[in-house]
């Protein structure tokens, strides 16, 4: 409830307020960048779950003006905030790397980290898109690339504070580690010639300008 009423609030005031001081006058993509923190922040405030409330909070204020040329603004902005945290997401992973970060998996983890990424993550994509009216190379191509997985960061430091002295911490975080690592190197190297394949598989020059890939999938950091 409080993701909604949040998105309510930021959606009225952005998009049906007088025209004087409606917020999409002002051109700031950062509003939405603003309704993510203040989503989060007062939910946890109220002892519940701030990550969830900023879902609900986007889709609900998506949904109180769809068509507004002022949505997109706020996409391209924060679609570019994304792409930067990104990167220093990945350049404070690589430094975890060299201090050790793997050192605690065995070679069980090695395994059901690879089942993950080979069986487990694929079928449950292809469950998740069962009834989609899409071609089976297109859903299967979705399935194996997936979504990016870096919230599992999140998840597991969620978990991790919302517990005492849990054994077997740095094995988790190792785990975690080398599921993303796997699946940047998998993924990174294979995104390109499985969508030459895929635009060939349905008449499309790949080399062509307009040969881009669907979302989610362009570029290697749709693979974490």
């Amino acid at each position: 409830m409080a993701g909604y009423a949040i998105g309510k609030a930021f959606g009225w005031l952005t998009f049906h307020v007088p025209a004087e001081s409606k917020l999409a006058k002002t051109g700031d993509g950062l509003i939405a960048l603003s309704a993510t923190f203040v989503s989060y922040g007062l939910t946890e405030l109220i002892h519940c779950y701030g990550f969830l409330a900023v879902f609900v909070t986007a889709l609900t204020f998506r949904h109180s003006h769809r068509d507004h040329e002022f949505q997109l603004d706020m996409h391209q902005l924060t679609e570019q905030i994304e792409r930067i945290a990104m990167m220093v997401l990945l350049l404070l992973f690589g430094g975890a790397l060299t201090s050790g970060l793997l050192a605690p998996l065995t070679w069980i983890d090695v395994v059901a980290v690879l089942a993950i990424l080979l069986v487990v993550r694929p079928i449950a994509g292809l469950i998740g898109l069962l009834g989609h009216q899409t071609d089976w190379t297109e859903r299967l191509t979705l399935a194996f690339f997936g979504i990016r997985g870096v919230g599992s960061v999140y998840y597991l430091a969620y978990g991790l504070n919302q517990m005492e002295e849990v054994e077997g911490a740095e094995r988790l975080w190792a785990f975690v580690g080398l599921v993303i690592l796997v699946s940047i190197l998998m993924h990174g190297l294979t995104v390109t010639p499985i969508m030459r394949l895929l635009d060939r598989h349905h008449g499309r020059d790949p080399d062509a300008d307009e040969a881009t890939p669907p979302p989610g999938l362009q570029g290697p950091a749709s693979a974490l």
